[in-house]
């Protein structure tokens, strides 16, 4: 529960963000999109603005948001173009979080601090060509010699990667050990020698968002940038971060879809065929209907899920089942809005078509719909034993 300060002090963020999100991120989605880049000005000012931090603890110069506040953030960056909280979450979220959850005091105050400020970015290189939904199968390697790791292999659609400057890589330190258990997690700097940054994927839609591959050759880490100075914990680290992920991703669906249920409201009361707005036709308040109630049924869920886990409870299948409602809602919606804008939804210029492009990778990354359901089913029978 917040206190009335804290309250106070979160109405005041989401004020400003509302404000920046109107007046400085939506007017730039289509130089985004036609750019593949964000310009280097908003990304000062969302420095500025203290969003490259916003879940880093106050101690290590963050906002220091707990779950309940992230997610209501994710529901005003959701109302913009994904790539804008999409170079931000990394650093909020999976860039950050193995560090805050398992890293050593060390690293958290080496690294910390940059991610808050922005200065660095963070990536995730977990997925590899051959080890996606399945990822304890990945084949990364990390052998050690005398104080350093040396790592080998190929990491697959790496978010941020081109702009990153810290990666936490997953790699298996232990080749007898063939699952989970032999997989530990490196800190990886940017420019270390071997670490090599692949072309920018060319992707359906999230334009501005970079993905690439990251290769390792021979790139040698210092034995202290095994995060928590641990092996074999790499994989907990990363399904306790993927948990917290879900449940931002699934909240800036919410956002998404928020923002395609009122351009879209908005066109059919303005929109006028056979006399009168669309919105008047049943068929089209059926879909808006529709589009409304999944929204808010998601909302609830998410804010439902946030609070739990603020309460120190396991939210695996929470978050599960949060990322897989939210997500596939999202598309539904963005399905919807482009019906109802009829030809001009399929239009470059009225944007709904670069929405309906940028929704579809929701329901993949993060643990794809299906992993989402058999994560939930097996928590389900795990309970019931």
């Amino acid at each position: 529960m917040l206190t009335a300060r804290e309250d106070e002090t979160l109405e005041q963020l989401l004020s400003m963000l509302e404000r920046f999100v109107k007046e400085r991120l939506i007017p730039n989605e289509h130089r985004v999109a036609d750019e593949d880049a964000i310009p280097r000005d908003i990304i000062e000012e969302m420095r500025a603005l203290g969003l490259f931090g916003l879940s880093t603890p106050v101690e290590f110069g963050g906002v220091g948001l707990n779950m309940s506040q992230e997610v209501q953030v994710a529901f005003v960056l959701g109302q913009t173009s994904p790539a804008f909280r999409s170079l931000i979450g990394t650093n909020n979220g999976i860039g950050s979080q193995g560090i805050i959850l398992d890293g050593t005091e060390e690293q958290r105050r080496k690294y910390l601090p940059l991610l808050a400020s922005g200065e660095i970015v963070g990536a995730f290189a977990l997925t590899e060509p051959n080890a996606g939904s399945d990822a304890s199968s990945l084949r990364t390697t990390a052998r050690r010699e005398g104080d350093v790791y040396v790592l080998n292999g190929t990491k697959r659609f790496i978010t941020n990667a081109p702009e990153a400057g810290l990666f936490t890589v997953m790699a298996r330190t232990n080749p007898d050990e063939k699952g989970a258990a032999g997989i530990s997690a490196f800190l990886v700097e940017a420019g270390t020698p071997g670490l090599i940054i692949g072309p920018s994927d060319r992707k359906m839609g999230q334009k501005g968002t970079h993905t690439a591959d990251v290769l390792f050759e021979d790139c040698r880490v210092p034995a202290t940038q095994l995060l928590g100075g641990v092996e074999g914990q790499g994989f907990k680290t990363a399904m306790k971060v993927l948990d917290r992920g879900r449940l931002h991703i699934a909240a800036v669906c919410v956002g998404v879809a928020e923002r395609l249920i009122r351009e879209s409201l908005r066109y059919a009361m303005e929109r006028e065929q056979f006399g009168k707005p669309i919105a008047e036709f049943q068929l089209i308040q059926a879909m808006l209907a529709d589009s409304r109630m999944e929204a808010y049924a998601a909302r609830c869920m998410v804010l439902d899920a946030a609070r739990r886990r603020d309460e120190g409870q396991n939210i695996s299948t929470e978050a599960s089942c949060c990322k897989l409602f939210a997500s596939e809602m999202v598309g539904r919606v963005a399905d919807r809005a482009v019906q109802i804008f009829g030809g001009a939804g399929y239009i470059a210029d009225y944007g709904i078509e670069r929405f309906y492009r940028d929704v579809r990778l929701f329901r993949l990354y993060e643990g794809t719909s299906q992993i989402q359901q058999l994560v939930i089913a097996r928590n389900m029978m795990r309970e019931a034993s």
